[in-house]
């Protein structure tokens, strides 16, 4: 086993602690990552609240992180030491289902391994994510970093970026295309960066008018305000595409209104119960939807365009001593988007 340092929960105070951790020794598939910079999400803040020890094992957190190779399996060629790297929400699936074979690891029938709090496919030992310094994957779920991207503000594209790029592509967003992002936050600031350059005219709707100058600078071309009538009866039957990333739950009717004749509303940010009125889809031919993480193919992509377009996410960077300033933080939404933590204070 190898030895490093990250940060675990502790089921009694809902916290997170220092503590020594075991990695796999590397099988020849794998790669060993010095993590640098990890990316916290409400995935993360979810875990750590409904965690406990005696049910779950170790918990620790952390699922969207870049870093640097630094050791290969016997059998990879296509990382070498030195390589910067990023790795997502997924580290392995059955690789033989429908979804695997056309590069949907994300819905793997069997259900892909996370990258922490999954049982690895081969010892059955419980992941533990990238609130460390050291994390052991297989080659096949980690990425080339592509030059030019900031190592600290793409690690956040390996979750949030990749939940709204899917969403994106599926639904064929390009130039011409209307599309609406419901709530500006860590999803929703990336899918209007990401909306805006495939090419689509953008808009932003938010029950907070404050953020519209903000919404302007991401990209958007208009600003709708959710809570007043007038504006939303003005953008009805408006959008071909709503990317709907609200984290709370909250009424689907006033966002498949603004969805176009034959549109679609991706319904991503709150997963949970869901009632919608049949007339609502009726009327318009409209459809409901959503998606979670990504697969290979499309993970990869999503980094290559994003590079191109110098898209990564506004983060703040935080030691990672401060784990958890930064998860009360992001219980009461104090960021602006998205946490990263600076791993090398685990040395």
């Amino acid at each position: 086993m190898r030895s490093t340092t990250g940060w675990q929960a502790d089921s009694t105070t809902r916290t997170l602690r220092r503590a020594a951790l075991e990695r796999r020794d590397l099988r020849p598939d794998d790669i060993a990552v010095r993590v640098e910079y990890c990316g916290v999400c409400h995935t993360d803040l979810h875990a750590l609240q409904g965690h406990t020890s005696d049910a779950n094992g170790v918990l620790v957190p952390g699922h969207e992180f870049t870093g640097v190779v630094t050791e290969v399996g016997t059998a990879v060629s296509d990382f070498l030491p030195g390589d910067p790297v990023a790795v997502g929400n997924i580290v392995d699936s059955c690789g033989a289902c429908r979804a695997c074979r056309a590069g949907q690891e994300n819905f793997c029938r069997e259900f892909p391994t996370l990258t922490y709090g999954g049982a690895d496919r081969q010892d059955g030992s419980t992941t533990l994510g990238g609130y460390s310094r050291e994390y052991v994957v297989s080659n096949r779920f980690a990425y080339h970093l592509p030059a030019g991207l900031d190592a600290a503000a793409a690690a956040p594209l390996l979750c949030a970026g990749v939940t709204v790029w899917e969403p994106l592509r599926a639904l064929g967003v390009g130039p011409g295309s209307t599309v609406a992002v419901a709530g500006l936050g860590g999803l929703g600031h990336l899918a209007v960066k990401m909306a805006t350059a495939l090419g689509a005219t953008t808009s932003v709707i938010s029950r907070t008018p404050d953020k519209a100058d903000e919404a302007r600078r991401l990209g958007a071309q208009e600003f709708v305000v959710s809570t007043d009538p007038r504006q939303m009866e003005a953008v009805r039957d408006r959008f071909e595409v709503v990317i709907d990333t609200i984290s709370a739950p909250h009424d689907l009717a006033p966002y498949l209104r603004v969805v176009a004749m034959d549109g679609t509303l991706s319904h991503l940010g709150h997963l949970g119960p869901v009632t919608v009125e049949t007339t609502d889809l009726l009327i318009g031919r409209k459809k409901l939807s959503s998606a979670g993480s990504g697969g290979r193919p499309s993970t990869a992509a999503m980094l290559r365009f994003c590079a191109e377009h110098g898209i990564t996410a506004d983060i703040e960077l935080l030691p990672s001593s401060q784990v958890n300033r930064a998860l009360e933080r992001l219980e009461r939404n104090d960021v602006r988007y998205r946490f990263v933590l600076d791993m090398s204070d685990l040395d």
